[in-house]
């Protein structure tokens, strides 16, 4: 009984936490501010899609460097693209045959959804719409900065696995501590089940609660925001 009077408490305090922090947005602004609180962005996943983007940038080099046009050379790339970009690619040399170039790379932008394919994608823009000088170069360069970002992320991610493990520290000990009393000396956690001590294990939870959000946003590593607007912006 007294286990599920925790538990009914825990929902409870969730509830109103989660009132309290997306009260103000609309019902998908609650979807995405859960899912960044609680989840972190992984970094894995981050440094393999940036050096895909960079692999694919650098073919794309070579592919207009040996080739006729910008479409001619993404419609070469792909062929053999990285395959944690492989659908992204296979549906922008989709695109290419029944829409616009412009249309196509903002598509493919927004499917990527990454600030550094923007800047590729942006690169390609330009140089669609204006004659452009040393366009190889540039996309040396995007290609290069991209293995940097992969390399920022290895460091971020070295700096923070402190802040990562202590937090994972005091998880374990809070919930060790609390299911050891509540198994091992359940007189001492009685007070609790009372209405007095209901309301006064709800206000400490929601405490613990807000730390433990707090700390988990320290440690969590944050993406650059996307600087191309969506699919029928401009530029």
């Amino acid at each position: 009984m007294g286990l599920l009077v925790l538990l009914l408490a825990g929902l409870l305090v969730g509830v109103g936490l989660s009132i309290a922090v997306f009260g103000r947005t609309g019902s998908v602004g609650h979807l995405s501010r859960a899912k960044n609180l609680f989840t972190r962005v992984s970094v894995e996943d981050q440094r393999e899609r940036v050096t895909a983007i960079a692999v694919w940038t650098e073919s794309l080099r070579d592919a207009i460097s040996a080739s006729a046009g910008i479409e001619q050379a993404i419609t070469a790339t792909g062929e053999f693209p990285p395959a944690v970009i492989e659908p992204h690619v296979q549906r922008l040399v989709a695109s290419l045959r029944y829409s616009t170039l412009e249309e196509s790379l903002r598509e493919f932008a927004d499917d990527l959804a990454n600030p550094t394919s923007d800047f590729v994608v942006a690169s390609l823009l330009i140089a669609a719409r204006h004659q452009t000088r040393d366009f190889g170069a540039l996309l040396t360069h995007l290609s290069d900065c991209a293995r940097a970002e992969c390399d920022l992320y290895l460091r971020v991610w070295v700096s923070r696995a402190r802040s990562r493990t202590a937090v994972r520290i005091i998880n374990y000990s809070i919930a060790g501590f609390c299911s050891g009393l509540l198994v091992l000396n359940p007189s001492y956690v009685a007070p609790f089940f009372t209405p007095q001590g209901f309301f006064f294990l709800a206000l400490t939870a929601a405490c613990f609660v807000c730390g433990l959000i707090w700390l988990r946003q320290m440690t969590t590593l944050k993406a650059p925001q996307r600087f191309l607007n969506t699919f029928g912006g401009h530029s």
